[in-house]
């Protein structure tokens, strides 16, 4: 087997869990070998740490899927696809989730009987065949739909794509989430359709809706604000600056039974918030869930001058007992990063805030304690006392 050879004091990093092997810390690569292949990992003392697959056409050259020396078969794609899928349920859930399912790269969102799939790396991508194969074969789906229409594909060598490679999709897909109902539009909507790893906080933050007045900001298809009108929020405004999420955003109230009672607005969240602030408005509940702010370490800093602009504005307008829920899905933000942020905005806002419940992604989007990356999702729910 193959092998990449690591500089001297690289293994930690992978020792403690990590999958990921950089361009940096190898040394070379013995025997012969092509992008795509399996390799073995070995420290600079050539001890063995695991064995994933290769790509030097990516600063991130090895993704590691096992510490074991298994080979990368059919069996070996199966034991692991079977033993993610046990460890969910439903029928709307992340059935795999990269590095957290130990098969870094392939993403697999189940709809019902649809799956949406992503195939983000060159060497998962050159194992997509099998990988289809197996999914027929356990699951059944009428449709899986391809989204790999990510940019980090390029970053692998790879183009981008996208479609229906296997059954039939037929118009739009209905699912139901907590007991809201969402219409998808599995081929054109964001990511792979829908944004499940906030599957768990639409609940936790409508707990504290009933009777309130609830704005709801970045709202995509409507999520916070359908379930905070389910828990019967006194008004609710849902801000997205979309004007096509806006209408299934639409959608999904009617078929909530919900229409009329959510004020939609097509519009610039960071506008109607500084406009909300220099007009003294009030809310009870605010709901702060922006897409990233940045995907690379170098912009944190302008990206945490933009998380405190919306916090601060949205903590000038929440009285004495409301509530802020507030969140980043980029990696590059650590929790303690959006503590302190949000800590400076509420002390420009003259707040005082109490910790209610941090917020992450759902269980079903699995975080590998060795690996930072995989936790990507955080948030907090606050009340200013």
């Amino acid at each position: 087997m193959p092998s990449i050879i690591l500089k001297p004091n690289k293994e930690h990093r992978l020792i403690a869990g990590h999958a990921w092997v950089y361009a940096g810390e190898i040394v070379k690569l013995t025997g012969d070998a092509v992008d795509g292949d399996a390799v073995d990992i070995r420290d600079h003392k050539e001890r063995f740490l695991g064995r994933g697959l290769l790509n030097r056409k990516s600063q991130i050259t090895v993704r590691r899927f096992t510490t074991q020396k298994e080979e990368f078969d059919r069996m070996f794609f199966k034991r692991r696809i079977v033993a993610a899928n046990a460890y969910r349920s439903g029928d709307t859930y992340r059935m795999i989730c990269s590095e957290g399912d130990q098969l870094p790269g392939l993403i697999v969102d189940r709809f019902g009987d649809k799956l949406v799939v992503q195939f983000l790396t060159l060497g998962i991508d050159q194992r997509k065949m099998v990988i289809l194969e197996i999914l027929q074969e356990l699951f059944y789906p009428t449709a899986i739909i391809e989204r790999s229409d990510v940019p980090s594909r390029k970053l692998e060598g790879l183009p981008e794509t996208k479609g229906v490679i296997a059954g039939k999709l037929e118009g739009k897909t209905q699912i139901t989430v907590g007991g809201v109902k969402f219409e998808l539009d599995l081929l054109e909507d964001q990511k792979t359709g829908f944004f499940l790893d906030q599957a768990e906080n639409y609940t936790a933050v409508a707990k504290h809706c009933a009777g309130k007045r609830v704005l709801d900001c970045f709202s995509y298809h409507g999520g916070f604000a359908l379930f905070a009108g389910k828990a019967g929020a006194k008004t609710i405004e849902s801000v997205e600056i979309s004007d096509s999420a806006v209408a299934r955003a639409r959608v999904n109230a009617e078929l909530n039974e919900l229409t009329g009672k959510i004020e939609f607005q097509c519009a610039n969240a960071f506008d109607v918030l500084k406009k909300g602030d220099a007009g003294k408005r009030q809310f009870d509940v605010i709901i702060l869930d922006p897409p990233t702010f940045t995907r690379t370490k170098q912009n944190v800093a302008d990206a945490l001058r933009g998380y405190n602009e919306i916090n601060l504005r949205a903590l000038k307008m929440l009285p004495v007992g409301g509530m802020l829920a507030t969140f980043s899905c980029s990696h590059h933000i650590t929790a303690d990063l959006l503590k302190d942020m949000v800590v400076n905005a509420a002390a420009d806002a003259r707040k005082t805030l109490r910790l209610v419940k941090m917020l992450t992604q759902a269980p079903d989007h699995p975080v590998l304690l060795g690996m930072p990356e995989t936790e990507y999702l955080k948030g907090m729910l606050l009340q200013v006392i």
